[in-house]
């Protein structure tokens, strides 16, 4: 499991990108880019990154369902996520 001081980190900044969304965008399409310099770090949405919902495990992560590979894994052989089979053939 991650450190929490990392997943709070994270929360944080996304919070931080949808509070400065609606202004991003209105200076994104002035063309102001000194204002746009001016607003905090945290805010553009690039600075965001990926992490498992459950443990908040930064790599490994999968799009699809929240999750890292490795949680995936265990939650679709106990049958705890809809649609998912081991494959064989």
């Amino acid at each position: 499991m991650a450190r929490k001081s990392l997943i709070a980190r994270e929360r944080k900044r996304e919070r931080m990108v949808a509070q400065y969304a609606e202004k991003r965008a209105q200076l994104k399409a002035e063309g102001n880019w000194d204002e746009l310099d001016k607003l905090p770090r945290n805010s553009n949405p690039i600075r965001l990154h990926n992490r498992c919902g459950l443990t908040g495990r930064p790599k490994g992560y999968m799009r699809k369902f929240g999750l890292c590979r490795v949680k995936f894994r265990e939650m679709a052989l106990d049958g705890k996520i809809p649609g998912v089979r081991k494959a064989s053939w």
